[in-house]
């Protein structure tokens, strides 16, 4: 079958058409377009939903025979190139198997942030794949088909050692002997000296967040890193209890890359969340715009679907605005009022 992809802005609104298969974008969970952005999904990554509904793929192209275009987010992630993959694979042989599940499962603990703190991270599936794309130069159209290239390779690895039995989620000696693959190892073992640079210029707080449960409040530390040189700075920031003044690693964390681009989120484990801050977010950057008589086509995305239930935020695709004072300001605020209310 031959494949074309196309690559669109997250968060894009998408239809079925035929012969397109849109995966994890589009804020739909129905044949043809599986995403799970959006509040009447369930609590899965679009590779799970996959394995999970298998039907929404193949009840979609089964009387197709023209060339397939997969459409994904642009820069696809860890989700969006397990998702392509367990497609093919499931068009391929008609139905999930074991390995597939496998993958797929592991890719959502990868999607939900909760990879074991104690776990050796250079030697998971994730960082590895994140160490690969890392070394990807070139424009934006040439770093998403790469993305793709490098990911469907290193997926049929992991596919194959699956099948020969192999568990793939930590296992440092199935990467070993593969020189791609040991290179990608020591660049994520050596990014954790990249990630005490970035948390020696940072800015970290304490602050309270509320409860998974709705009641009530936890007290959290909290880090701001502008431009971090490491890929891996979430993974590092939660296992970090030397620099965390609670000593249990950053439960709260607001990256920002460039001057307009912000990714805020907290760790799963913690039982915490941001509900509510996105909306504060909304509401200060409409009044901004109107200001600056600058249209507002897309919100802050504030988590708002129930694989996230409100744990990460990411602003506007094109570019907040709203200055990183500004943000901080109104994440203090949010933070402060309900220390007051707890």
């Amino acid at each position: 079958m031959e494949v074309r992809y196309k690559f669109v802005n997250y968060g894009e609104d998408l239809s079925p058409e035929p012969g397109v298969l849109v995966l994890d974008v589009g804020k739909k969970t129905l044949p043809g377009v599986i995403d799970h952005h959006h509040p009447d999904a369930e609590p899965e990554c679009t590779a799970s939903l996959i394995i999970r509904h298998p039907t929404l793929v193949l009840d979609h192209l089964r009387n197709w025979n023209g060339p397939l275009q997969l459409t994904t987010h642009r820069l696809p992630d860890f989700d969006a190139i397990a998702s392509i993959f367990l497609s093919l694979k499931l068009l391929e042989i008609g139905r999930p198997d074991e390995s597939m599940g496998r993958i797929a499962r592991y890719t959502r603990m990868v999607d939900s942030a909760s990879l074991p703190e104690d776990i050796d991270l250079a030697s998971t599936p994730y960082s590895i794949l994140r160490a690969l794309f890392s070394r990807i130069r070139g424009s934006e159209e040439e770093n998403n088909i790469e993305r793709v290239r490098e990911g469907l390779k290193f997926m049929r690895f992991l596919y194959a050692k699956s099948k020969e039995g192999y568990d793939f989620d930590e296992n440092k000696l199935l990467f070993l002997g593969i020189d791609r693959y040991e290179r990608a190892m020591r660049k994520a073992e050596n990014d954790y000296f990249n990630y005490l640079t970035d948390v020696g210029r940072s800015q970290n707080f304490l602050l309270w967040l509320p409860l998974v449960s709705g009641e009530g409040t936890k007290k959290v530390d909290g880090l701001i890193v502008k431009n971090p040189r490491c890929f891996l700075l979430k993974e590092w920031a939660r296992r970090d209890h030397e620099h965390s003044s609670l000593g249990e690693g950053f439960s709260f964390l607001l990256t920002r890359f460039g001057n307009k681009r912000f990714i805020l989120g907290v760790n799963p484990e913690k039982g915490v969340n941001l509900k509510g801050l996105g909306g504060i977010l909304n509401q200060k950057e409409r009044e901004k715009r109107a200001e600056l008589q600058r249209p507002f086509p897309r919100p802050w995305y504030d988590g708002d679907c129930p694989f996230f239930n409100y744990r990460i935020i990411d602003s506007p695709q094109d570019e907040t605005a709203l200055s990183h004072e500004e943000i901080v300001d109104l994440i203090l605020a949010y933070s402060a009022g309900l220390k007051a209310d707890s």
